[in-house]
């Protein structure tokens, strides 16, 4: 059977969602960028990932190594998406959708915004105010920045995303210069307003639903 052109593959205003509990690192790169080039194909329909890691320290594509000690007490590796280094690993949730920006009339800047926003939504439902930071990716609150943000479009299609810190250990950020900054890093389970913080699956069931909702205005806006 021949592969089905991208034009014929339908748009869905709630791609699937897979939550893949703790993963490591490297199988799910892989896996992630052969759905990203499967869906750029027209081979397959787009999808969001949620999933915290083992540790791992991970740059971008400019491969910037922010590190403040000689040795990091878990495996440094390079990805192919924006950013710089940062600290991936248990307590922190990610999600990664895979989705066809351009096939959504979506441009890079907007497709951010958008995954700030859902981000920014999910917070505002735990009575946490975030918001944007003009020139720096990411969602910040009064206590620090919360959630570091770092994509790759290739062909159309968009995919890594966004790390939210839970109650992800402070030490593992002591080793570096998070994203290239001097800010201070904040967690969920720093807010005691908050109580403790839903468990990881909750929360990235919730985001998945405030990240469909904003795909859904930010295309609708898109395709005018």
């Amino acid at each position: 059977m021949s592969a089905r052109s991208p034009a014929t593959v339908p748009l869905t205003a709630r791609p699937p969602f897979h939550w893949l509990g703790r993963a490591a690192y490297a199988p799910f790169l892989s896996r992630m960028r052969a759905r990203a080039e499967k869906l750029a194909r027209g081979e397959a329909g787009e999808c969001v990932f949620a999933c915290e890691h083992e540790p791992v320290y991970v740059t971008g594509r400019r491969g910037v190594d922010n590190r403040l000690r000689p040795e990091l007490p878990a495996p440094f590796v390079h990805a192919d998406r924006g950013g710089e280094t940062t600290f991936h690993g248990p307590g922190q949730l990610m999600l990664y959708p895979v989705i066809h920006v351009r096939r959504r009339s979506l441009g890079a800047r907007a497709y951010v915004r958008m995954l700030e926003e859902s981000c920014i939504a999910l917070l505002g439902g735990l009575g946490i105010a975030a918001r944007r930071r003009p020139g720096f990716p990411g969602v910040w609150t009064e206590r620090g920045k919360v959630a570091a943000l770092g994509v790759r479009i290739a062909r159309g299609v968009a995919f890594h995303g966004m790390a939210l810190n839970v109650a992800v250990e402070p030490r593992w950020f002591a080793a570096i210069r998070p994203c290239g900054m001097e800010a201070p890093v904040c967690r969920l389970a720093d807010f005691p307003g908050l109580g403790e913080p839903p468990a990881l699956a909750t929360l990235a069931r919730r985001w998945y639903d405030c990240f469909c909702e904003a795909a859904s205005v930010y295309s609708e806006k898109g395709s005018r």
